[in-house]
């Protein structure tokens, strides 16, 4: 299984088929930075949808901290680190996800650099929500409480030195010379990837 359809495809029954606590099935795809979690989420969310069961993708992205407070305490040449995050909000929002009424959130653009709150929406109609970010299954105070909210959990594993190279080019990508690319990869990303891997929760399902 390499592409995200076939991922996709061969993750749909499963997912199908697993219980869920709430009003709403809540799936948990994490991995690394640049593994593959923000386009094989859109591509399950399709294949969900299409077999019947409405799904909606909500990344953890819109939870990073303002640039300002990142300054403010020191962190923000770490951004996308655990404690760069507000995670408390982000439980909330996870333990919001499982009803089945209305529920906005915030997302992250890129191109600005922040977060944008209420910026987009869970619809009422919703059966599935695909979460996707880094840290859904991480052994820490708060982001561990979000372990049993999951009714499936999938984690992708990407070597290390796949994700360096992924990585290095999404910098080049943003407009970086590759040694900056690089030094930002490896000082920051890199570290965070590492982290991930060490403090890792079970996860349902591993690719």
């Amino acid at each position: 299984m390499t592409s995200p359809e076939k991922i996709a495809e061969a993750l749909t029954e499963d997912i199908l088929a697993a219980p869920h606590a709430g009003n709403r099935k809540l799936v948990a795809l994490a991995g690394a930075p640049a593994s593959g979690k923000t386009t094989l989420s859109h591509v399950l969310a399709d294949h969900l949808t299409q077999a019947g069961c409405k799904t909606s993708v909500v990344p953890m992205d819109g939870f990073h901290l303002d640039n300002r407070i990142l300054t403010d305490l020191g962190l923000l040449h770490r951004k996308g680190a655990p404690e760069t995050f507000d995670a408390a909000g982000f439980l909330r929002l996870v333990q919001a996800l499982s009803d089945s009424g209305r529920v906005f959130y915030p997302t992250f653009d890129r191109d600005e650099d922040f977060s944008r709150a209420g910026a987009s929406i869970v619809d009422g109609k919703c059966d599935c929500v695909v979460v996707e970010g880094n840290y859904l299954l991480f052994d820490a105070p708060v982001w561990k409480d979000l372990h049993p909210l999951w009714d499936v959990s999938i984690r992708l594993d990407v070597p290390l030195e796949t994700l360096r190279h992924r990585l290095v080019q999404r910098w080049i990508n943003f407009g970086l010379p590759r040694d900056q690319a690089e030094q930002r990869a490896m000082d920051n990303d890199m570290v965070n990837a590492q982290a991930i891997s060490d403090h890792a929760l079970p996860a349902t399902i591993t690719i």
